[in-house]
């Protein structure tokens, strides 16, 4: 089995080669970045398990650089955020993250996280063996294949990253359905995980955004219940095997 390949980027030497070091313990292939264009340079031209990316940067590079990955690329993106700074943690997730850590963290709590996005992203090829009659989710205009992990509305591509298309399933999976916030959170992010409200909304937004690019009646059909959580609106739900 291959060990997962991790891009950290950090404009801090110092930071780099502690991160690295620990993930290396813990049988990582490690590889560092220090600012946007070497980044940018490595994310386009590997491919790695996760991106471990450092918003703290004087011009805000890091966003820029999220937003660069997220426009080609569905690599799950952990970003790294001081104590308190709730509006770079925002952004980062309007510009296509999947998960946070807070500056000062621990080693262990980093390989936690780390290993928590890998099994997501990867949960979807555990998913195909225990649902091989449910392959295709069809919720016109909306097509879910948790085999080949494509979304499609009305035939057309729409990319999502493994956070975004976990989202859309387990909504998908019970049409009309209300689930919690506290429910999506802890589904999605893990019991040990401390994210905010604010996160799984964003997540919310950009998969209505993403939708909504293709056709306005998908992304209206993911609802919020208020003082709730959200739901996916139809009328019919199909599923098909192959």
């Amino acid at each position: 089995m291959e060990c997962p390949r991790i891009l950290v980027v950090d404009d801090e030497m110092g930071m780099r080669r502690f991160i690295k070091m620990h993930l290396e313990r813990e049988n990582f292939v490690v590889e560092e970045a220090k600012d946007e264009r070497e980044s940018l340079n490595l994310a386009f031209k590997k491919d790695y398990d996760a991106i471990l990316l450092d918003l703290m940067w004087p011009k805000k590079d890091g966003i820029i650089v999220a937003k660069q990955i997220r426009k080609d690329k569905k690599t799950p993106i952990i970003i790294i955020t001081a104590e308190g700074d709730e509006s770079s943690r925002i952004q980062g997730f309007k510009a296509g993250a999947d998960d946070y850590i807070v500056k000062p963290f621990s080693p262990r709590e980093l390989v936690l996280r780390i290993k928590a996005i890998l099994r997501r992203a990867t949960s979807n090829s555990y998913k195909k063996i225990k649902m091989q009659s449910k392959d295709l989710l069809i919720l016109s205009p909306l097509a879910i294949n948790r085999d080949t992990y494509q979304v499609t509305v009305d035939e057309v591509n729409v990319n999502m990253t493994p956070t975004e298309f976990e989202m859309l399933c387990i909504l998908a999976e019970e049409p009309n359905k209300v689930f919690s916030r506290e429910f999506l959170m802890k589904k999605i992010w893990g019991d040990d995980s401390a994210v905010d409200t604010w996160v799984l909304y964003t997540l919310v937004n950009r998969l209505r955004k993403k939708l909504n690019s293709v056709s306005s009646s998908a992304g209206n059909m993911i609802s919020t219940v208020r003082g709730i959580g959200y739901k996916i609106k139809t009328v019919d739900k199909y599923t098909l095997s192959k």
